[in-house]
């Protein structure tokens, strides 16, 4: 109750403008940050992406990775990752860089080669999210890079970053899919952007280039195969590689780039310079000197703790990182 002879109090609550201005705000705070796209979209349920996802995973399509059904219903709404969620700021970070090593040393996969991105992304984040609280009093945010439990490329396309190709990756028609996701969800109600428009049209490269056949047509759309996938092979799988995928790893000895490689909108085009643009991010642009293929099959483990400090190449593990290396000299006999 207000003093006698005073105005009552009233809470203002931002006009249309002021909320247009503050998002305008984020999203050049996130680019003078490094960030290469930027977008918004509500932090709500979708329900049609976390259904095939659900399917997807029932198909047998995400091979042992229990994590990914473990996560499913985590999943299934950004609320539960944080309470009173409203937005989810979506952002992507170039990491695209020349990768084209020697004869007998491993092909790293381009978001690898350098500093781990979970740590360069999330400072970033971390960054975008004390501004976001400084200029909105009272929002609470919540960081996601890659291992938190969010459909991110789902929202990521609703919020105007890229559309879905055939080989599953984020495509945005005018800087391609060599890109980080990031996601930064908070309670700041923010205007949505548009969702990202494009296609693959009749083009089926990635599909023809895939040495494994891991890109297949699944329920009502192209998906990928882990137990197929080159990248899954050498990196979360911890098998043994059967004989006949082993044959066909070309080199790949962390990850594969190859479907990316071979996509139109990776390419460099006089109209879309952007599309084959290299990253400005030091920790990306200063790649680690790998062993060759035969030091590398008998790294010993004090040799690939240091090898691997800060690394994502750490995920394979040093025994699957010696039957990688193995298997691509296997190959080159």
């Amino acid at each position: 109750m207000s003093k006698q002879g005073s105005e009552p109090i009233t809470k203002v609550k931002p006009s249309g403008v002021e909320l247009n201005a503050m998002k305008e705000a984020i999203r050049a705070h996130a680019q003078s940050l490094g960030f290469d796209l930027v977008g918004f979209t509500p932090a709500v349920p979708i329900s049609a992406a976390h259904d095939y996802y659900r399917r997807w995973i029932e198909a047998g399509m995400a091979a042992d990775m229990a994590y990914l059904s473990d996560h499913l219903l985590a999943k299934s709404d950004p609320k539960n990752l944080l309470e009173n969620a409203q937005t989810i700021i979506a952002v992507g970070l170039n990491y695209n860089q020349p990768n084209d090593p020697a004869s007998g040393y491993p092909k790293i996969s381009k978001y690898a080669a350098g500093r781990d991105y979970h740590k360069v992304v999330h400072g970033k984040l971390k960054k975008l999210s004390v501004f976001v609280e400084n200029l909105i009093p009272g929002a609470s945010n919540r960081i996601c890079v890659d291992s938190t439990p969010i459909l991110e490329r789902s929202y990521a396309h609703i919020a105007g970053l890229g559309w879905f190709g055939k080989n599953s990756m984020l495509i945005n028609s005018k800087r391609g899919s060599w890109f980080f996701i990031g996601i930064l969800i908070t309670t700041a109600q923010l205007e949505p952007d548009q969702p990202a428009e494009g296609g693959c049209g009749i083009c089926t490269k990635c599909i023809d280039a895939c040495p494994t056949g891991a890109i297949v047509f699944h329920q009502d759309r192209w998906a990928i195969n882990s137990s197929q996938c080159i990248s899954y092979l050498t990196i979360e799988n911890k098998s043994e590689i059967s004989p006949e995928l082993a044959t066909k790893l070309e080199g790949w000895t962390f990850g594969c780039d190859i479907c990316q490689e071979v996509c139109p909108f990776n390419q460099p085009r006089e109209s879309q310079p952007l599309r084959a643009a290299t990253t400005t991010e030091p920790d990306f642009l200063k790649p680690r000197i790998w062993p060759n293929l035969k030091q590398l099959a008998q790294i010993s483990e004090p040799e690939w703790d240091i090898l691997t400090q800060g690394s994502p190449v750490r995920r394979t593990g040093l025994v699957g990182i010696r039957r990688n290396a193995k298997a691509n000299l296997k190959n080159q006999k």
